[in-house]
């Protein structure tokens, strides 16, 4: 059985940064997706499903519920490792609850745990605006990024945490530590 753990933070939390070090550092027994890279990957396909997604995420808003949620379980699908990190997801009560009840209808793929990487709203920003590698990296398009990932987020908690599934890092410490304490988090909720 896949066991999935979900790594979300806000925009510039490093949460990519960290899930692909983890993966690179257990490259044997772990997998990684970031939903980004999922998305921008069918965009630069240049499918017509491509094109709707490149001009959704071009403004920073959330893709369609159906397209996202499909994606993630298409990579679930095809991951070559039985542990599985997906960061970036979900984004919304709506993908939150559909992938639950995706999950809950099969039982080859279990969540292990949440991970939130939290950060303050001005380091986010700070991380964000000083990178700036692409369109989507400007002030107004990291202001609606933000709003769009508070917006769900006491409910998200609430709704994992409940579970016993969510688990919070400091994110504003070094990328060493935060990787070392997120590493060592992952390992011991692998079962078996």
């Amino acid at each position: 059985m896949k066991q999935l753990f979900l790594i979300i933070g806000a925009p510039g939390s490093g949460k990519t940064t960290d899930a692909q070090a983890i993966a690179k550092r257990n490259a044997d027994t772990i997998v990684h997706y970031s939903t980004g890279d999922l998305l921008r990957e069918e965009v630069a396909s240049g499918s017509d499903q491509g094109k709707i997604i490149g001009d959704i995420i071009a403004k920073g808003n959330l893709v369609p519920l159906d397209i996202v949620v499909q994606t993630i379980v298409n990579a679930l699908a095809n991951a070559p490792k039985d542990i599985v990190l997906i960061d970036g997801y979900p984004r919304s009560v709506e993908q939150m609850q559909a992938l639950h009840n995706k999950l809950a209808e099969q039982s080859n793929v279990k969540l292990a745990k949440v991970i939130e990487v939290a950060v303050s709203e001005q380091v986010a920003k700070d991380r964000v605006l000083g990178r700036a590698r692409g369109a989507d990296d400007n002030e107004e398009v990291f202001n609606n990024r933000m709003r769009v990932f508070l917006e769900p987020l006491a409910e998200i908690r609430a709704f994992y945490g409940a579970k016993d599934l969510l688990h919070t890092i400091n994110g504003e410490r070094t990328i060493e530590e935060i990787v070392e304490e997120m590493n060592a988090y992952i390992i011991s909720h692998i079962k078996g």
